[in-house]
């Protein structure tokens, strides 16, 4: 996640709610360096505030629209009229809040944003005998409940959600560590083999396509990291 808020006590709060849920989260003051971060990471929601220094929400939203860039982008706003919210959807937005909001609201609007950018309106998702709970973040296998920690999990439904395709690894490091400086490729192999350990007798298998990333599938020929 991505929330790009000049209010460092408000975007402090956010940050710390969604971390407490399971997410990985960046957090930006301006709009300079929310734009930056959002060209150059594979975020699955970006919150975003209209009144910010340097350069507003409202030109963050364009240049993101304009460039190609389809990230799901909830809006944080003062302004309740009509007009100003229909303003913000014409230009791209997914989903906006008027201020002052509760964070319930917001951790259910953003959880429907990531279900949607990864193709599921559901609560859940699954593959073979491996079913995600994402509200409560937790995992099961033959519904007996997977041990996982919090980026094993994150891996986990990376992966489920892109089932038989290859995921980048560089991919995997920007939306399980961020920007963390312990965020590494020989990191994301460490985690593998742990889920892959964990996934031994689920009937799915993490294939390594060397060099470029991992890909879940039913009964192949799991590769070491």
């Amino acid at each position: 996640m991505l929330i790009i808020e000049d209010s460092v006590d408000l975007g402090f709060a956010i940050s710390e709610r969604l971390k407490s849920t399971g997410y990985s989260v960046e957090h930006c003051l301006t709009g300079e360096d929310g734009e930056e971060f959002a060209r150059g990471g594979a975020f699955d929601v970006l919150v975003l505030d209209i009144n910010l220094p340097g350069r507003s929400g409202i030109d963050v939203l364009k240049n993101l629209r304009g460039s190609g860039n389809d990230v799901p982008i909830l809006i944080l706003t003062a302004r309740s009229r009509i007009d100003d919210k229909v303003d913000l959807l014409d230009h791209g937005a997914d989903d906006y809040m008027v201020k002052p909001f509760s964070l319930d609201e917001l951790e259910a609007r953003i959880r429907a944003l990531a279900r949607r950018q990864m193709g599921s309106t559901k609560s859940t998702l699954e593959a073979g005998s491996v079913s995600l709970d994402l509200k409560g973040r937790s995992a099961t296998v033959c519904g007996q409940p997977l041990n996982l920690s919090r980026r094993e999990f994150e891996l986990l439904e990376v992966l489920v959600s892109r089932f038989g395709s290859t995921v980048l690894k560089e991919a995997l490091v920007v939306k399980l560590f961020g920007h963390d400086e312990f965020g590494s490729p020989n990191a994301i192999e460490l985690l593998v083999s742990r889920l892959r350990r964990k996934l031994l007798h689920s009937g799915l298998e993490i294939v390594t396509q060397h060099g470029i990333g991992y890909a879940l599938r039913h009964g192949a020929s799991a590769v070491g990291p």
